[in-house]
């Protein structure tokens, strides 16, 4: 084996970070959503969903004979939608008044 052979002249090696820099393109960071934003998306969600349930259950309500059976459906669906929307709510942070 030889040994390498060492160039006075080439530039030293740039630290890895460097390197890394020059590859990786820079990094975007979002601020956090503020309690406002995540309510709306919240409403948003519970509104997207209870407009999906109308829909549905319209497509539905062609047969007398099951009205009964669909009006359970349909409060038991918007029961589920409105726990959801609550259970979401109380994990949404609250703020704290400063001053």
């Amino acid at each position: 084996m030889t040994a390498p052979i060492h160039d006075g002249q080439a530039p030293a090696p740039a630290p890895r970070a460097e390197q890394a820099a020059k590859l990786d393109p820079p990094t975007v960071r979002l601020p956090k959503p503020t309690r406002t934003d995540r309510r709306t998306e919240i409403v948003d969600r519970l509104l997207d969903s209870l407009e999906d349930l109308v829909a549905r259950h319209r497509a539905l309500a062609g047969n007398p004979e099951q009205v009964d059976l669909h009006a359970e459906l349909i409060a038991a669906e918007v029961a589920h939608e409105l726990s959801v929307t609550r259970s979401a709510l109380r994990r949404a942070p609250r703020l704290r008044r400063t001053g």
